[in-house]
């Protein structure tokens, strides 16, 4: 096989997998900020169904650690590519179990507890899937071009974005509100069973990476490869963990809880909120984009400190312009942050692996991508949420200006000795 049908296929199978992985993940958040809770949380008010409902959704960054765990021991054991499908395939039948839930109205408490589950199981899923991808793009990438190829699964990222709210938006404008309630929300999880499929079928195409071939001709794997992680590596786990807060942050403020706020607090139309946020993610694609290709012409060190330095400024006008009201300054504002986020997003693919040597990189990438989570998505969608219920919606974008001072520190304190085997020509 030519290198330049392997090199389009592993970008394929990075890229298309994570689509998929992004797209069950970010129909969740569009339902958790649209429908989910008065569906599945009864209260007394609809901000306290939405911080319910919003708190389901942190679920999954509970799981991801736990998912990375799991998915990273079989990854650095037995490989990229098996783990990567399994990863997929639990995302996928997660999601889609979802669409055939009953509402709280139908089976009371039952109702709530299953989505958690099914939420649980799409954390789980996605912790062994981004670390994965990364891996089988950046250990295949030519020299020169690791971070280039880094940045497929991150572009994976702002096209389930685009799929999955594209597909709500013209769920809102084609149904009416009866029907969108009723069954019209469920129709995007039964999709991801064909999307899911697809990856599929796209991974089953691809081979092993080069990297970890060499690793097995060398040493046998380590029985348990978070042991020998945490033993002699547990340094990168925490500053990798703190390189990715920024990136986590500006994603779930800018779409989640901008889109739960303005359609709840705000009382802007659904769909009008929808498109402007599919408008803005065109800048996250450009971000991501830019990102790759400077990391390779300079470092990805660098982009990611000029990102986060941007991330911190930017927390100093967020939370004031979401409070205007202003639909054209809430546009720039958005734009501008999904832009930030390519900056602080796009280079991690090439920048936290080379903080493992082989036999622990697909379980510290994972964990130290999933750990960061926690606090960059779970934290702060909850938090933020419940400030702006005690009226403080000028203060969100502190979290934005916190979480790029602890991207700062893990990037500079980070001492990444492995970036000469990273990739090999082939």
């Amino acid at each position: 096989m030519s290198p330049y049908i392997q090199h389009r296929r592993v970008l394929a199978a990075a890229l298309s997998g994570t689509a998929v992985e992004f797209y069950d993940f970010y129909v969740y958040a569009t339902a958790a900020a649209l429908v989910f809770g008065p569906l599945f949380f009864p209260s007394e008010s609809a901000s306290a169904q939405l911080l319910l409902s919003l708190m389901s959704f942190g679920l999954a960054f509970i799981a991801r650690p736990v998912g990375a765990i799991a998915f990273g021991h079989f990854g650095d054991r037995v490989g990229r590519k098996s783990t990567l499908v399994a990863s997929l395939m639990l995302m996928g039948i997660s999601t889609l179990l979802i669409a055939f839930l009953p509402t709280y109205h139908m089976v009371g408490w039952l109702a709530p507890a299953l989505l958690c589950v099914l939420r649980f199981g799409q954390g789980f899923g996605l912790g062994g899937e981004w670390g994965g991808a990364a891996l089988l793009a950046v250990e295949n990438a030519p020299k020169g071009w690791e971070a280039r190829f880094g940045t497929a699964p991150q572009i994976g990222a702002p096209v389930g974005f685009l799929a999955a709210n594209g597909l709500f938006l013209l769920l809102g404008l084609g149904l009416s509100e009866k029907d969108f309630l009723e069954w019209g929300w469920r129709l995007p999880f039964l999709l991801s069973a064909v999307l899911v499929a697809l990856g599929l079928w796209v991974r089953l195409q691809i081979g092993e990476t080069p990297a970890f071939r060499e690793a097995l001709e060398h040493e046998a794997p380590p029985m348990v490869p978070l042991g020998r992680l945490l033993r002699e590596h547990w340094a990168p786990v925490i500053t990798g963990s703190a390189g990715v807060i920024a990136c986590f942050a500006i994603f779930y403020l800018a779409t989640a809880f901008a889109l739960g706020h303005l359609t709840t607090a705000r009382h802007m139309d659904r769909e009008t909120v929808l498109g402007v946020q599919l408008m803005a993610n065109t800048f996250l694609a450009i971000g991501i984009v830019v990102a790759g290709v400077w990391a390779d012409r300079t470092s990805p060190r660098r982009v990611l400190t000029v990102g986060a330095v941007a991330t911190v400024l930017l927390g100093f006008v967020f939370g004031p312009v979401l409070g205007s009201g202003s639909l054209p300054t809430v546009f720039v504002m958005l734009s501008a942050s999904l832009f930030v986020m390519g900056l602080v997003y796009g280079p991690l693919g090439a920048w936290l692996p080379t903080l493992f040597p082989p036999f622990v990189r697909y379980t510290g990438v994972s964990v130290a991508f999933n750990a960061g989570g926690i606090i960059g998505g779970a934290v702060v969608a909850v938090e933020a949420q419940r400030i702006a219920m005690m009226g403080g919606i000028a203060m969100i974008g502190l979290f934005l200006t916190i979480a790029g001072l602890l991207t700062l520190a893990g990037i500079w304190l980070a001492r990444p000795p492995h970036a000469d085997a990273m990739s090999h020509p082939v």
